[in-house]
C-alpha cells in the first residue's frame, strides 16, 4: 500500500495534463473521486479532464463542485481510472484510457486484479474516495471544503450512510466535516431525497420480492425485479437503493435486485448479510465487487436472468 501510494503520487506530481476516468453508470464514489482529484491537480497547475461513459449522472450529484464540467478525455501524459473494478467498467472509454503511456488505477474493489501501469487497490478501504484522500495527502495538497464535499459523497454512499463503515471511515468523515464538508446536506440529497414517482416504483419492485429458502445451502435468498416500465419517468439510477431494502430480510442471507435498462440490458446487484462471498458469484457472470456487495450485467428476459442467478445459488 505504501509503495503503491508513493508510485501514484509520483506519477501525478508535476504531470502537466491528466485525464480522469469514471465508470459506466456512475455513482457518487467514482464521481466524487474524479472531481476531488481533478480539483487538487488543477490547483497544482495541471490541465485535467473528468469523463464518464454515461448514461446521465445520478441524482444528487449536481451540488458537487465541478459536476457541470464533465467532458471528453483530453490527450494527457497520465490517465487515472477511479473506482473501476475492471477496464470493462470504462465501457466506451476503455480504448481512450489504454492509449495513455501512464495509466493509474485507484480502486477499492476486491476483484480488481489491476489494469494500469500503476495500481493503487485496497479492498479494505471504505470507498475509493478514501484512497483519493490518501493520494491528496501524499501530494501534500490542501483539502478545501469543496474537495471535502466530493470525498464525503463517495464515503457516505459506499458505506450506506456509515452502517458498515470501518473506524477509518468514521475518522475520515470527521476530518472531512472539519474541513467544511456539508455532511447533512449531502446525505439528504444523495440518500434521502426522492421524487414522488419513486414510491409507486418501490411498491411494484418490492411487491415482486420472492424468497428462495433453499438457496445457498438453506441460508436463503430473496430477489426482486425492476423492469424499465416500473421506473416510469424516472432515470436509470432510481432503483439503485432498493437492494438495501431487500437485504433487510432477516431470513435470507443473500439479496439480489435485477434492474432493466431502457435498452433491455440488466444490471444485477447482490448483497450478503453476513459471510457469503457474493463477489465470487458475480465473477462467474463477468462482474465483480466486494465480498458482501457485488454486481454484474446480463442480457435476456427477466425470467432468463433470474433463472441463471438461481442456478448458481
Amino acid at each position: 500500500m505504501t509503495d503503491a501510494l508513493a508510485a501514484v503520487a509520483a506519477a501525478l506530481d508535476g504531470a502537466p495534463r491528466v485525464a480522469v476516468y469514471c465508470h459506466v453508470r456512475p455513482d457518487a464514489d467514482t464521481l466524487g473521486s474524479g472531481l476531488a482529484l481533478a480539483r487538487v491537480l488543477r490547483a497544482r497547475g495541471a490541465e485535467v479532464s473528468v469523463s464518464h461513459p454515461g448514461p446521465d449522472l445520478p441524482s444528487g450529484i449536481d451540488g458537487l463542485a465541478g459536476a457541470d464540467g464533465f467532458s471528453a478525455p483530453i490527450d494527457a501524459e497520465v490517465a487515472v481510472a477511479v473506482d473501476c473494478a475492471s477496464a470493462e467498467r470504462l465501457a466506451g472509454l476503455e480504448d481512450s484510457f489504454r492509449a495513455h503511456p501512464v495509466r493509474v488505477v485507484i480502486d477499492h474493489h476486491a476483484t480488481n486484479g489491476g489494469f494500469g501501469t500503476v495500481d493503487l487497490i485496497d479492498a479494505a478501504a471504505n470507498s475509493t474516495t478514501e484512497l483519493v484522500l490518501a493520494v491528496i495527502d501524499a501530494l501534500g495538497a490542501e483539502l478545501d471544503a469543496e474537495t471535502a464535499d466530493c470525498l464525503y459523497a463517495g464515503l457516505v454512499t459506499d458505506t450506506g450512510s456509515f452502517r458498515w463503515a470501518s473506524p477509518a471511515g468514521h475518522r475520515m468523515a470527521a476530518r472531512l466535516l472539519d474541513a467544511g464538508a456539508h455532511g447533512r446536506e449531502l446525505t439528504r440529497e444523495l440518500l434521502d431525497s426522492h421524487p414522488r414517482a419513486w414510491f409507486p416504483m418501490v411498491a411494484a419492485v418490492l411487491g415482486s420480492a420472492t424468497a428462495v429458502p433453499e438457496a445457498f445451502g438453506g441460508r436463503g435468498a430473496v430477489y426482486a425485479v425492476c423492469r424499465a416500465v416500473d421506473r416510469g419517468p424516472l432515470g436509470w439510477d432510481a432503483a439503485e437503493s432498493l437492494i438495501d431494502l431487500l437485504r433487510t430480510a432477516d431470513d435470507c442471507e443473500v439479496a439480489a435486485l435485477f434492474k432493466e435498462s431502457d435498452g433491455g440490458e440488466w444490471s444485477a446487484s447482490l448483497r450478503a448479510r453476513t459471510d457469503v462471498d457474493v463477489s465470487a458469484l458475480a465473477r462467474g457472470f463477468g462482474g465483480g465487487g466486494h465480498r458482501l456487495a457485488a454486481g454484474y450485467s446480463a442480457i435476456g428476459t427477466a425470467e432468463d436472468v433470474v433463472a441463471a442467478f438461481l442456478a448458481r445459488t
